[in-house]
């Protein structure tokens, strides 16, 4: 069985990204982030998440990106600022090269236990402008890689970054996670770290477009 790795945040884009790698056969390595976010909420999601995919292992690597801010996610001194559903500017919610750092990370454990595969739930359609969401990142990421990896320049085994809704709607993404059976439900996308989710952050307002879009119910408001 192929070995993948799968960037799993908790929310509801990794988590039907998941499913994808589960219905493609993939044997499951689930990695996750504490990168100094002001809370856990996603983590919690994601443990349980991986639990139900029966992940071969799942690893929380810890990083301190708070410890030089740029991100209202991170900055303890900064408040995540409400939504705009229509913005065309590059929100405070942007952590500087995330998933630069997450992917060159997710690159390392996957060479490590020989793994070709790596799965991320980024979209260039509907998400909040992050610029590292692009698939000319993606195409640079995996060329960087591939450049920088035993497994790629002498074995001749290079590494893949699947992005399977890179051009699809949010509504089209939860369509294919309720196909697959993945549990929605259990996934977290509020960007505050509330007993429930705030409403009116932009995660929250995308993730309710994209529900009533796709006609489905968002269990995980009545959790």
């Amino acid at each position: 069985m192929k070995k993948a790795v799968i960037l799993l945040s908790g929310g509801l884009d990794s988590t039907v990204a998941l499913w994808v790698a589960i219905n493609k056969g993939y044997e499951l390595y689930t990695l996750s982030f504490k990168y100094g976010q002001k809370h856990d909420r996603e983590l919690e999601a994601a443990k349980k998440i991986s639990l139900k995919a029966n992940s071969k292992e799942h690893k929380v690597i810890s990083i301190n990106m708070d410890s030089w801010g740029g991100s209202s996610l991170t900055d303890k001194k900064r408040e995540v600022e409400n939504g705009e559903i229509n913005r065309n500017d590059i929100p405070d919610t942007y952590v500087p090269a995330r998933n630069m750092i997450f992917l060159s990370l997710a690159a390392s454990y996957a060479e490590s236990i020989n793994a070709q595969d790596i799965f991320i739930g980024v979209s260039e359609i509907d998400y909040s402008g992050y610029i590292d969401c692009r698939q000319s990142f993606i195409t640079a990421m995996e060329n960087a890689i591939n450049m920088g990896t035993v497994m790629a320049v002498e074995k001749n085994r290079p590494l893949k970054i699947h992005t399977p809704f890179i051009d699809k709607t949010k509504a089209e993404e939860i369509i294919t996670g309720v196909d697959l059976g993945a549990p929605l439900e259990l996934t977290w996308s509020c960007y505050r770290g509330s007993k429930k989710p705030c409403g009116t952050c932009d995660s929250c307002l995308l993730r309710a477009k994209a529900f009533k879009e796709a006609g489905v119910t968002d269990y995980a408001l009545k959790a």
